[in-house]
């Protein structure tokens, strides 16, 4: 009886040894494999937030460092999780530097050269000075003899065309704006369309 209850100690504890040197095992190739990802993510996505030229950004560089020093000294699950918050970090530096690096690299598409000018126009603004242009255009040419009339529809559609047009003058810089020229415009509509008139 007494061999018996041996035996059944000693086989509880082989299988309590088996068990808890599995379970050393199974942490260390977690870590093991944790680690490995983690350089070939950091290998690989060392791309898509770095600027060529320039240095990576501070906080990414800090998380890698942290993940670095800490992944070696890791070897319980506790300090798996803790490695897992700084893992969490590291994802979140990098989102935040790749969302600057394309903020950035938009900013500088969308941002013009210094002797370019941009401005936004609707549809109907660009009908209006599409259609001015022309006209214009005609007018410059030499052998116009000013035949085909185009006049606007009315007071509303002038003043859209007169609207359209300032918009571009809005957009030139000031030391070269033309002065007069909006209100020449108005002038012109006030005096064709008088408030008698429209009163009448």
């Amino acid at each position: 009886m007494d061999i018996l209850a041996v035996i059944l100690v000693l086989l509880v504890t082989l299988l309590f040894a088996t068990w808890s040197a599995a379970r050393s095992y199974f942490r260390k190739g977690r870590l093991a494999g944790m680690q490995e990802a983690t350089r070939e993510i950091i290998r690989g996505i060392g791309s898509q937030y770095t600027v060529p030229g320039e240095a990576p950004p501070e906080q990414v560089t800090k998380a890698i460092d942290a993940i670095a020093s800490f992944a070696a000294g890791a070897g319980c699950e506790k300090g798996i999780l803790r490695l897992y918050a700084r893992l969490w970090n590291f994802g979140d530096a990098v989102r935040a530097a790749c969302w600057r690096k394309g903020y950035e690299a938009r900013k500088s598409q969308m941002t013009p050269a210094p002797d370019k000018i941009r401005i936004d126009l609707s549809i109907g603004e660009l009908r209006h000075l599409t259609s001015l242009a022309h006209i214009g255009f005609r007018k410059m040419m030499p052998n116009d003899r000013g035949i085909e009339m185009q006049r606007f529809e009315g007071e509303d559609h002038a003043v859209a065309g007169a609207h359209a047009v300032e918009r571009l003058e809005q957009a030139i810089p000031e030391q070269h704006r033309p002065l007069d020229h909006a209100a020449n415009r108005q002038a012109l509509i006030r005096h064709w369309w008088p408030l008698e008139r429209k009163r009448a």
